[in-house]
C-alpha cells in the first residue's frame, strides 16, 4: 500500500515537469527574448521521456502521455489568439490537436532512445513531427516550429543553410545535447560518453557561429540597387470578427495615411517613395468591382507618385473570393496581383462546413475564399516583389517559389486585427525575420492594425509601429538578386532530416528482436 501513493506521486510530479517542459518553449517565443529556453525546455522533455532518475524503462504508453502534456503546456499558452473573439472551444481544441504531433514525439523518443545514437535520433525525429505537423491535415499548421522562436537566437544563421527546418532542428540537437550532458551528470560514464554528449550540445551552435560571415550584409553592395517603400498601416475602426463590418472606414483610413504621406513628401519630411505597401484587407471591397474603391486608390497612388501594392478581396463570378494583392499605378490602374495560394482552414474556408457549424456559432464566418495560383511575385516600376500574404509566411514553400523566381524583396501583407491585442502578431513578425534571413532578403511587413515593420536581411527590426495606431513607415531598402544556400535547396534539408529520422526508427524496429537485452536496460546504463 505504501508503494501506491509513492507512484501516484511520482507520476504527477513527472506530468508537472513535462507540463513545465511546454512552458519553457513557450516562454521563449517572442514578444519575449528568452530564445535560450527553448533547448532547455526540450533537455527537460527528453529528460522525463527517457526516465532520468527511474530505474524503469519508459512504455511507448507513458511517452504519449507525457508527450501530449508537454504539448498541452507548449499550445495551450501560444494559441489564445485563436479563441480571442470565437469562445475557448476552437483554441483548446486545436491546441489539443497539435499536441498530439507531440505526444508522437514522445513514443519516437522511447522507442530511439534504446539505441546509442539517442542525441542525434531524437533530434531528428522532432523534425520528422514538426514537418508531420505542417503538412497535415488540411495543409498542416506550421504555427509553433521551434525555428520559430528563434529571431534573436544564435542559431539563426542555420536558417541561411537549411531554412526553418534546419533551425528547428538545430534548437532540438541542442536541447537533446543538455539532456546528454546531464545523463553523463547522473551516471558518470566513460570519457569517450561525455565528449559524444558536449558534441551533440555545442554542434549547432558551432556551425552557426561560423556562418555568421556569410549571412547577407544589412548595407547595399557594389552593384545593389535601393529603393524606398513605404508601409501603410491604416488601422480599423473596431477590433473583433465585425472589424470589416465598416469596409470603407478602413478604405479610408489607409487613403488618409497614404494621402499623409504624400503631403510629407512634399514638405521633404519623408523621402518619396518608389513603392507603397498596403496591408491585407486594406481594401476588402472590391476595386476591380466598386468604382469609388477604384477611385479612392487612384486618388492616393497619385498622390503619392508611387503604386501601390493593394489587400483587396475579390468577389469571383462564382461568388466564391480571393484574398490579394494588386499591383495599383494611378490612372494606370491594376497590374498583376497575388492572389493568396496558401489560405487558412476554419477562417478564409470551412472543411466540412455542415460539421462544423454542429459545433459552433461561428462557423458559417469562415469564408468561401479559394486558393490562388501563380509564383508569388509582382512586378512593378521594374521591382520585382515576393509577396506572402499573412498566414503564407508560416509555410517555407511560399517564399521559396518567390525568391526562386526571382523577388527582390519580400512583402508581408497582414491583418491581424481579429486578433485584439494578443501575442499573435509578434509571433508573425519572428517568423518574418526567419524568412528575411532564409532567402537574404529585406522584408516589409504591411499590417492592417500593427505591427508593421521593416526587416533587413539579416534579420534585424529596422522600424516597427505600436498595434492599433495609423502609421507609416518609410525605408530605403536594398534589391537583392543572389539567393542563399537555403533558397536553392528548398525542401531538400527538410526531406534528409525526415528521411535520417525515418532510417532510425526504421533500424530500430527491425533489430528490436534481436536487441531484446538491450531494451531491458534502462536509461542510466546508455547513452
Amino acid at each position: 500500500m505504501k508503494g501506491k501513493p509513492r507512484e501516484v506521486a511520482r507520476i504527477v510530479l513527472t506530468g508537472v515537469a513535462a507540463v513545465a517542459s511546454g512552458l519553457l518553449v513557450f516562454a521563449s517565443f517572442p514578444p519575449r527574448h528568452l530564445w535560450f529556453l527553448a533547448p532547455v525546455g526540450i533537455a527537460l522533455l527528453v529528460a522525463v521521456l527517457l526516465g532520468f532518475g527511474r530505474e524503469e524503462p519508459s512504455t511507448k504508453k507513458s511517452g504519449f502521455g507525457y508527450g501530449f502534456l508537454a504539448g498541452l503546456g507548449f499550445f495551450v499558452p501560444l494559441l489564445p489568439w485563436i479563441g480571442v473573439y470565437v469562445g475557448p472551444l476552437p483554441w483548446l481544441a486545436l491546441a489539443a490537436a497539435e499536441s498530439v504531433f507531440i505526444a508522437i514525439f514522445g513514443v519516437l523518443t522511447v522507442v530511439l532512445s534504446r539505441s546509442r545514437w539517442w542525441p542525434l535520433s531524437i533530434a531528428l525525429a522532432w523534425s520528422l513531427v514538426e514537418w508531420a505537423r505542417s503538412s497535415f491535415p488540411f495543409g498542416g499548421f506550421p504555427w509553433g516550429r521551434l525555428a520559430f522562436g528563434q529571431p534573436d537566437g544564435w542559431l539563426l544563421p542555420l536558417a541561411s543553410i537549411g531554412g526553418a527546418p534546419l533551425l528547428s532542428f538545430g534548437v532540438a540537437l541542442t536541447g537533446c545535447g543538455i539532456a546528454a550532458v546531464v545523463h553523463c551528470l547522473l551516471v558518470r560514464p566513460a570519457p569517450a560518453m561525455w565528449v559524444s554528449a558536449m558534441a551533440t550540445t555545442v554542434t549547432a551552435s558551432v556551425v552557426a557561429v561560423a556562418l555568421l560571415p556569410t549571412l547577407m550584409s544589412d548595407d547595399p553592395e557594389s552593384g545593389d540597387r535601393t529603393i524606398t517603400v513605404a508601409a501603410v498601416q491604416g488601422s480599423v475602426p473596431r477590433l473583433g470578427l465585425d472589424f470589416n463590418a465598416q469596409r470603407r472606414a478602413v478604405l479610408d483610413n489607409h487613403v488618409r495615411e497614404t494621402l499623409r504621406l504624400a503631403d510629407d513628401v512634399a514638405a521633404g519630411n519623408q523621402p518619396a517613395p518608389d513603392l507603397v505597401v498596403w496591408p491585407e484587407n486594406a481594401s476588402d471591397i472590391d476595386p476591380l468591382r466598386n468604382s469609388d474603391a477604384a477611385a479612392l486608390i487612384t486618388e492616393a497612388s497619385e498622390a503619392v507618385g508611387a503604386p501601390i501594392l493593394v489587400g483587396s478581396v475579390l468577389v469571383n463570378d462564382d461568388r466564391t473570393t480571393t484574398n490579394s494583392v494588386i499591383v495599383w499605378d494611378g490612372a494606370a490602374g491594376p497590374g498583376e496581383r497575388h492572389d493568396k495560394k496558401i489560405i487558412q482552414p476554419f477562417g478564409e474556408y470551412l472543411p466540412y462546413r455542415s460539421f462544423f457549424r454542429l459545433f459552433s456559432e461561428y462557423a458559417d464566418r469562415a469564408g468561401y475564399f479559394v486558393p490562388g495560383t501563380g509564383n508569388g511575385v509582382v512586378h512593378s516600376a521594374g521591382i520585382a516583389v515576393g509577396i506572402a500574404t499573412c498566414y503564407e509566411v508560416a509555410f517555407d514553400r511560399a517564399l521559396t517559389e518567390s525568391v526562386r523566381s526571382g523577388a527582390e524583396f519580400i512583402a508581408i501583407p497582414t491583418n491581424n486585427a481579429t486578433f485584439g491585442d494578443t501575442e499573435m502578431t509578434y509571433q508573425q513578425l519572428a517568423m518574418s525575420r526567419v524568412r528575411a534571413v532564409e532567402h537574404g532578403r529585406s522584408v516589409v511587413v504591411a499590417a492592417t492594425s500593427g505591427i508593421s515593420a521593416t526587416v533587413s536581411p539579416r534579420g534585424t527590426v529596422v522600424q516597427e509601429t505600436d498595434l492599433f495606431v495609423p502609421e507609416v513607415l518609410v525605408q530605403k531598402i536594398q534589391l537583392r538578386s543572389d539567393t542563399t544556400v537555403a533558397t536553392d535547396l528548398g525542401r531538400i534539408p527538410e526531406v534528409l532530416l525526415c528521411i535520417a529520422a525515418a532510417l532510425f526508427v526504421s533500424v530500430r524496429i527491425f533489430n528490436r528482436q534481436q536487441n531484446k537485452p538491450q531494451d531491458q536496460i534502462s536509461p542510466e546504463k546508455r547513452l
